[in-house]
């Protein structure tokens, strides 16, 4: 052994009884009613979520007042014929707070307010078992029809795409800037307390090439930490220990900081991102959702990511903040509790890598196949005909290696002709490229009965009732939670963490 692989393991050695002994510590202390480390989730041996108990929080969690914190309704989408629309076109939605967010409102027993169900979260807070890309094509696409299972006379349509996996040793180096709320309002241990968690995991996983800068905001934004590399951690930790909370909150001037030092440390190839860390108070300078997601779009050319992470009960803007990620060119988490920092931060970190950008999903659905259709969910993320085929558009991004998923229910005509339901088409940029690429194929396999489909199509399918469930839909039809728990329990044989069986345990237990 070479001293240079020797010393390579001893790093990863350290790094991994690092984050066993945080994860213990973090564990064991997880006693008090306002620690949301561990919520009411327990583990298996291997850290997976292995059971999900609602009641067992019941006495311990108040009631959370819905009317403080905001969020947005979007509607929903209708049944559309054919015959006068026949192209559906929308952009791609990597966000996962709104399904963080509801569970944090299982844990006590009480469902999510309507409004802030938005079933595209939940379908892709989920990674599906998608091909990979080929042919040099950074996604992929597939799609698959079966029955509605809430709707006999109705199908689901869903579409897939997959990111390019990138190899560990072949990510290029990051360029992170914490932006980090740390107003009055955010002086609790499930705000900041639960985010000096989350950044000491991240740090643990850093290489040594990789930059962390970190600012803060309150009544005025301040550079905590200029720069530091990924192998000076202690320095990294020890600015972490440094935060503290209170006074009023300078939004607008903290993310011109951030912007202003991811600049200066930009790299070139990289990944350049700023997480933004907040309950969304902002009350101080330009302050509306209207000023802030003006600075944000004059920002985001510049080719910084913006990542942002709610936390906390009780001054959520989730309204806010997801519109600032949207158009900042990043995604939107709610971190509820520990194993939530675990998937974001260290679990699911190649999704910080963005492989694919702008990326938007147009459908053409034939008129002799599909009398109408109702995209499920995307509401906010509906794009005109036009705009699909228009590269200064603004639209989504892919990480490396990440799915995303859309479900259409379609009304199929009864004929027996033998062509295409709809032909699929994708455009989107490669990073750093400005020119968008058209990748297409046809929708042409034969409708299956919902228990004769794949375990994609099943999980799926179930989550999306769920959905409905929760956001008290019109088109909810028979769903029932015992119908989606039987279209769960047997999809799960590609769950590497745990998420989908902790998905049926939340769905067995809720309201």
């Amino acid at each position: 052994m070479t001293t240079k692989t020797a010393t390579t393991q001893q790093k990863k050695c350290v790094q991994a009884l690092a984050i066993i002994t945080l994860s213990i510590i973090i564990i064991s202390g997880c006693g008090s009613n306002s620690d949301m480390a561990s919520g009411s989730i327990s583990y298996n041996q291997q850290g997976s979520y292995a059971s999900y108990d609602t009641k067992s929080y019941n006495n311990n969690r108040q009631e959370i007042k819905v009317e403080i914190e905001k969020y947005k309704d979007y509607g929903e989408n209708i049944f559309l014929p054919t015959i006068e629309n026949k192209t559906s076109t929308f952009s791609v939605d990597a966000d996962g707070a709104s399904y963080a967010n509801m569970r944090r409102f299982q844990y006590i027993g009480q469902n999510p307010p309507k409004e802030s169900v938005r079933i595209e979260e939940y379908i892709n807070y989920f990674t599906y078992d998608y091909e990979n890309p080929t042919n040099g094509d950074m996604i992929s696409l597939n799609s698959e029809i079966s029955t509605c299972p809430w709707n006999d006379k109705n199908h689901l349509l869903r579409v897939g795409i997959k990111g390019i996996e990138l190899e560990e040793n072949s990510l290029p180096s990051s360029n992170y800037v914490f932006l980090i709320d740390v107003s009055g309002s955010m002086n609790t241990p499930e705000k900041l307390g639960v985010l000096k968690r989350g950044f000491k995991l991240m740090t643990d996983n850093l290489n040594d090439n990789d930059k962390v800068s970190i600012v803060t905001y309150a009544g005025n934004a301040a550079v905590l930490l200029e720069t530091a590399y990924g192998d000076d951690k202690r320095k990294i930790y020890n600015a972490i220990d440094q935060l503290g909370a209170g006074g009023s909150t300078a939004g607008a001037a903290g993310i011109s900081t951030a912007y202003d030092i991811a600049l200066n440390n930009f790299i070139e190839g990289g990944n350049n991102r700023i997480i933004l860390c907040t309950d969304g108070d902002f009350n101080v300078g330009p302050s509306s959702t209207e000023d802030l997601v003006n600075l944000i779009e004059e920002k985001r050319e510049s080719g910084v990511y913006l990542t942002v992470v709610g936390v906390g009960t009780g001054n959520l803007n989730d309204q806010m903040m997801e519109q600032l990620a949207n158009k900042g060119n990043g995604n939107y988490e709610y971190i509820d509790n520990y194993k939530q920092l675990e998937k974001v931060f260290v679990k699911e970190k190649s999704k910080f890598y963005t492989v694919a950008t702008d990326c938007k999903i147009q459908l053409v659905f034939n008129q002799n196949k599909v009398e109408s259709y109702r995209l499920i969910g995307y509401e906010n993320r509906s794009l005109n005909t036009e705009d699909f085929v228009d590269d200064k558009k603004d639209a989504g991004e892919i990480g490396s290696n990440q799915t995303i998923t859309a479900v259409y229910e379609v009304i199929l005509k009864n004929n027996d002709l033998k062509e295409e339901y709809a032909s699929l088409k994708v455009r989107y940029k490669r990073p750093n490229m400005k020119t968008s690429e058209l990748l297409s194929t046809s929708i042409d396999s034969d409708p299956v009965n919902i228990q004769k489909s794949s375990e994609n199509m099943k999980f799926v399918s179930s989550v999306v009732g769920f959905g409905l469930l929760m956001k008290d839909s019109e088109y909810k039809g028979s769903v029932s939670k015992e119908m989606l728990v039987e279209l769960a329990v047997n999809s799960t044989s590609s769950d590497p963490n745990g998420y989908k069986r902790e998905f049926i345990s939340l769905l067995k237990n809720s309201n």
